[in-house]
């Protein structure tokens, strides 16, 4: 059997070594050697399947001076993460075909992994025309006002999921609740938007939808929160590793929604590790100026879709949590959720992976690739990998990115005939 790629001496799951011959972008055979116009010697490394970040803002557009479709995944590449999904609140927000398709080109004319891209779930929406145009899921829905989102009504929410129930989409929701005025301190912001209302907006959120939706929520920052939901939970590494006590209490860089909680609730969220489903990384840039900014003024979100998965390694590595929970909370699970073929070890599965080393290393923003140049993970634990393959091809090696261009998956729903 002759192949475009063999990883050699990979250690698979169950703890057997064997050789993933690759062709088309495709695990052809596991087992005996091939040969292939490129190998590549596993020894020493752990070699897990390609990451999928359900959950990013690849911001472009209007906002290219934050990020843009190269920068966003080539961080992500960089990061072992091989398919991101963009989330529809840019400017302007994905609310029709045409606008979907447009974001789509503009993924396909700079992206350097696999991308897909959802549908805005707002008053006045196509979701129809969306769906039958590729949008991989819907939303995130917010059901509380968030950057560049507004939060929608009871009334409004439960109409929109009928109709995503009815197409049989995936409704990605964002639940908070948001009271007071603006904040001036993280643990303002804590309070304004506190983990006690996030549960009870789960659970109000769950109680709208019909019976078989397919329903996901986003970025959950408590255990409580976790336990209340109903469908697939979301956590971020922010929620996980970080807690606002670690900065300063006016730090705009540590502003985000859901708020950083305190120590006691980010420790209690791992009590529900076994309970996610998903950990994905909410990458949402903004330039230094803008966070430098009063806090009150300040825009929430952090950069994170390429320290997502290396915070976790040093997790694994430290003892805290299995490989295989990485690996199914990272790459298999999120695939199953969004009906994108997995990246793995089987003959069919698609050829994404990520080899990291045994070293354990700090997160330096200055060896960062996304446009925004900083990170709140500074100094932080992490082991990043040291090759990344796309679609069978070596797309980052040793720290020097190879063009490769990414794959866009459409969702479920897309009809290649409505192409235009």
């Amino acid at each position: 059997m002759t192949a475009d790629l063999v990883l050699r001496n990979v250690t698979l799951p169950t703890g057997r070594r064997a050789d993933i011959v690759v062709a088309d972008g495709i695990v052809r055979h596991v087992g005996a050697p091939a040969r292939a116009g490129e190998t590549i010697d596993c020894t020493g490394y752990t070699c897990l399947p390609g990451a999928v970040d359900m959950h990013v803002h690849m911001r472009g557009g209007a906002q290219r001076e934050k990020e843009d479709w190269r920068t966003g995944t080539t961080s992500a590449v960089a990061g072992g993460v091989t398919v991101v999904v963009d989330q529809p609140n840019t400017v302007p927000p994905l609310t029709t075909p045409e606008l979907l398709r447009a974001r789509v080109r503009e993924a396909r004319e700079e992206a350097v992994c696999g991308f897909a891209v959802n549908g805005g779930v707002v008053p006045g929406a196509d979701l129809e025309g969306m769906w039958d145009a590729g949008a991989m899921a819907f939303g995130e829905t917010f059901a509380a006002p968030s950057s560049y989102g507004e939060g929608l009504d009871a009334e409004t929410l439960r109409g929109m999921f009928d109709r995503i129930h009815a197409l049989g989409g995936v409704a990605t929701v964002h639940a908070e609740e948001v009271s007071g005025r603006a904040p001036a301190t993280l643990a303002d912001h804590d309070r304004a938007r506190s983990g006690e209302g996030e549960a009870r907006a789960v659970q109000k959120v769950a109680g709208l939808a019909p019976a078989g939706l397919r329903l996901h929520f986003c970025h959950l920052s408590t255990a409580a929160s976790v336990r209340a939901a109903r469908g697939t939970v979301e956590v971020t590494p922010h929620h996980l590793f970080l807690s606002r006590e670690a900065f300063d209490p006016d730090e705009t860089g540590a502003r985000v929604n859901p708020p950083l909680r305190d120590e006691e609730t980010r420790r209690e969220l791992w009590s529900c590790w076994e309970r996610i489903d998903v950990v994905a990384s909410d990458h949402a840039p903004h330039t230094l100026h803008e966070k430098r900014m009063p806090f009150e003024t300040a825009p929430s979100g952090i950069p994170g879709v390429e320290t997502m998965v290396p915070l976790l390694m040093a997790a694994v590595r430290r003892g805290r949590i299995t490989l295989a929970s990485v690996i199914e909370k990272t790459s298999w699970r999120p695939a199953a959720i969004l009906g994108i073929p997995r990246a793995g070890f089987e003959p069919g599965d698609r050829a994404d992976y990520a080899l990291y080393p045994d070293e354990i290393t700090r997160i330096d923003a200055a060896h960062l690739h996304a446009k925004c140049d900083w990170s709140p993970f500074e100094g932080l634990d992490a082991v990043f990998p040291e090759e990344v393959i796309v679609g069978g091809t070596r797309a980052y090696v040793h720290g020097d990115l190879r063009e490769t261009h990414g794959a866009w998956y459409p969702g479920k729903g897309y009809l290649p005939s409505q192409k235009k």
